[in-house]
């Protein structure tokens, strides 16, 4: 069985090689001030708390405009959506930068400023992944995955490494500059994209119905009722990045964190590059079950770690399954969703993959300051082993898809509100 990751849509497809191209600079970027702000807010703060209320903050607009931003993109030119998302976006990492150079940065600043990038974000997610299902074909979409996956798993190495770097040579503005500048690069790079990204079939619905028709079919489908609930499940009580800073410094020292946040992306990347079997799995459903279940087991073994190298390698183990369920979901989501629902979508899947994150911080900062943080982390991570378990295999029609089986409940006249 053939098992090394599949480049041959990057060779064939200019318009997909592009966008992939813009998304590197425009992940690296992101993951190296995705590792700036919790330091940062912990060095003011002094307290996982309040990193995990950033991430409560940063929760509000995803679910705010998640829906809206999904429908948006089926509606409009998704290449000027994209374009118009990434210079917002840039324009929010210019604020961080502005802020950092100060002698006191500002802990608001940096709240309303995480705030305005994930509102940005949650127009330019749903459009790029519906742009991309658009221009590559249905027998590349595995492919599409596993190298979406390796840009991911690649940024997830290299940005924090690299803030870690310029943090500490040039300061926190560094990384907010860079950031700043990689939205600016992927801004180009989609802007030269040759093909017609403009939405296939015309809606005449109103907005508010043209969200509802997505909720309506995403709730009629159990298959991607089960990619949500799973990972939400597991996110929300498994999910560690806010007690980073905190565990770093108990085992070693604050700057160990950037090497935590590297050590699940570096999991990721050894799951991506050996993703090649993942197209022949039947039975996809389970498959994301059983990686969340192992990604549950890494985080509790991270809760009892009694130093920072046992401590990379259960992130190393947790990373790789954790990346192994997000290759299954998106295989699943491309195979069962129609294009012209693909935007609405992708909004309602940002929302899942996003907000358990989000909660999951809150909770892991929260329960760490009053309990500690192996409590924290242990004891989400059993809820998380059962419930995702419980939930999957409740859904039968998730636990029994079979990628040959594609269901379409599309919604009826009667669904909609008057």
């Amino acid at each position: 069985m053939f098992m090394w990751i599949d480049l041959s849509p990057l060779r064939r497809n200019r318009d997909f090689r592009l966008l992939f191209t813009s998304q590197v600079g425009s992940f690296l970027g992101p993951m190296m001030t995705y590792v700036a702000i919790p330091v940062q807010v912990f060095e003011i703060t002094k307290s996982s708390k309040m990193v995990g209320f950033v991430s409560i903050v940063q929760l509000i607009p995803l679910v705010a405009f998640g829906l809206f931003g999904g429908s948006i993109a089926d509606r409009l030119d998704r290449k000027k959506l994209l374009v118009t998302a990434e210079l917002a976006m840039s324009v929010c990492a210019l604020v961080l930068t502005a802020n950092a150079f100060l002698a006191s940065p500002s802990f608001v600043a940096i709240v309303v400023a995480s705030f305005f990038l994930q509102a940005f974000s949650a127009f330019h997610r749903p459009a790029m992944d519906a742009l991309t299902q658009n221009i590559v074909s249905r027998e590349d979409y595995a492919s599409m995955g596993a190298l979406g996956s390796l840009r991911h798993s690649g940024g997830a190495i290299v940005g924090p490494a690299l803030g870690g770097i310029l943090t500490g040579k040039w300061g926190a503005q560094s990384v907010y500059l860079f950031d700043a500048v990689s939205f600016f690069f992927a801004a180009f790079c989609i802007s030269r994209m040759s093909a017609d990204l403009r939405k296939i079939e015309a809606k005449t619905s109103e907005s508010l119905q043209h969200m509802w028709e997505g909720v309506i079919y995403a709730w009629r489908n159990p298959v991607l009722l089960g990619t949500y609930f799973v990972d939400m499940i597991a996110m929300a009580f498994a999910f560690p990045v806010a007690v980073f800073p905190a565990l770093a410094l108990r085992l070693g020292s604050t700057e160990d964190a950037g090497h935590m946040f590297a050590a699940m992306a570096l999991g990721s990347l050894i799951m991506t590059t050996f993703s090649g079997w993942t197209k022949s799995t039947v039975f996809k459903g389970r498959g994301v079950v059983f990686a969340a279940m192992a990604w549950a087991l890494g985080i509790l073994g991270l809760g009892f770690a009694p130093n920072l190298w046992t401590a990379l390698g259960c992130l190393v183990f947790a990373g790789a399954f954790d990346m192994l369920s997000g290759l299954f979901r998106g295989i699943i989501w491309n195979e069962s969703i129609p294009n012209d629902m693909r935007g609405r979508m992708a909004g309602i899947e940002m929302i899942s993959y996003m907000s358990g994150p989000l909660i999951g911080g809150a909770r892991a900062g929260w329960m760490a300051d009053l309990y500690g943080i192996g409590f924290s982390l242990s004891f989400g991570a059993v809820l998380a082993f059962i419930g995702t378990f419980i939930v999957g295999i409740a859904i039968k029609g998730f636990w029994n898809y079979r990628s040959e089986t594609i269901p379409e409940p599309r919604p009826q006249p009667q669904d909609f509100p008057e």
